[in-house]
């Protein structure tokens, strides 16, 4: 994305804060994310609890439920990510699924099918769901066919956060005039986060006895990972520290305090904050365009939606009103 470049002198105290890349577990823990592989079995409850055991964490939990028999991609929020639980939430999700079919079905008519079920369709929650049951739409944005191994159908399925992949199963069944069933179910994508990002439990459980027994902290380093990872595809402003300092009490951004901002971001829009060293300073909603205030050398251009940098980290430098 192209940058507006406000301050190219602009300098950081490296005595203070720290690259991102650069923080301990402790520190990761405190602002960080693992990306999970989730297996057959247990919920996502269960595992963020099984993870917040590991760790010894008060909180700990879970970005995006999947059933218990399905697997893949369930990314683990400590610390300050759990902020952006909601945030995750919202990302495109990419299946693989299985489908069986009581008979083979017609080839063209199952493509014809799967086509109707693509794009803006009706997806209410399946009975099992704890969600209420209730009329709604989702996006599918892809169905596609892999293969087709006697009555089962490999598919892959590109869809809007939200989506029942039974509901589509049933769907299934119900233009074809057959039972159809969802067999398997594994979760490729959320997000730009992919399956060979993602560690086993078991991976985790080593990791942190490697940590804990034998001050070995090499494998967690690689494995949790930095809160500003989860906000890389945010529009974003690059601050001086005094703005950090402000935005950290609640401030608003002033224009003076930017360093750079993306090109292009209407107002009303959400940009991530970052200091010169990378850190996440929190995320602001702008009062007018990035493209309008390239133009302007003072006043407010945003104000702090979501806080993530500790209140101490940059030190104040405005004085407080008698």
């Amino acid at each position: 994305m192209t940058l507006h470049i406000l301050d190219a002198a602009a300098s950081t105290n490296l005595a203070i804060g720290g690259i991102p890349d650069d923080r301990d577990v402790e520190e990761r823990l405190a602002s960080g994310f693992i990306l999970l592989d989730k297996p057959a079995g247990p919920t996502s409850h269960q595992l963020a609890s099984w993870a917040r055991d590991l760790f010894g964490l008060e909180r700990l939990g879970h970005g995006g439920t999947l059933d218990p028999f399905a697997t893949g991609v369930l990314p683990l929020m400590a610390g300050k990510t759990m902020k952006l639980t909601k945030k995750i939430l919202t990302h495109k999700k990419t299946y693989i699924c299985v489908f069986r079919f009581a008979t083979v079905p017609d080839e063209a008519q199952l493509k014809k099918v799967m086509k109707q079920l693509t794009g803006r369709v009706y997806n209410v929650p399946p009975e099992v769901s704890a969600v209420k049951v209730q009329v709604r739409t989702r996006k599918i944005f892809t169905f596609d066919h892999i293969e087709m191994k006697g009555n089962d159908m490999i598919a892959r399925v590109y869809c809007e956060a939200g989506t029942y992949i039974r509901t589509m199963a049933r769907d299934l069944g119900l233009l074809l005039d057959m039972k159809v069933q969802l067999k398997e179910l594994r979760r490729e994508n959320t997000g730009v986060f992919k399956l060979e990002d993602c560690i086993t439990m078991q991976d985790l459980a080593d990791a942190v006895w490697l940590w804990k027994e034998c001050n070995q902290p090499e494998a967690l380093l690689r494995v949790i990972h930095p809160i500003e990872k989860l906000l890389l595809d945010l529009p974003s402003a690059t601050v001086k520290d005094s703005a950090a300092a402000a935005l950290a009490h609640g401030a608003p951004l002033l224009r003076p305090g930017l360093v750079n901002i993306s090109a292009g971001v209407k107002a009303g829009k959400e940009v991530v904050i970052q200091t010169l060293k990378g850190e996440a300073v929190g995320i602001v909603t702008l009062t007018l365009s990035t493209d309008e205030l390239a133009g302007i050398n003072e006043g407010e251009v945003a104000r702090p939606s979501m806080v993530l940098l500790d209140e101490g980290l940059y030190p104040r430098r405005w004085k407080s009103p008698e």
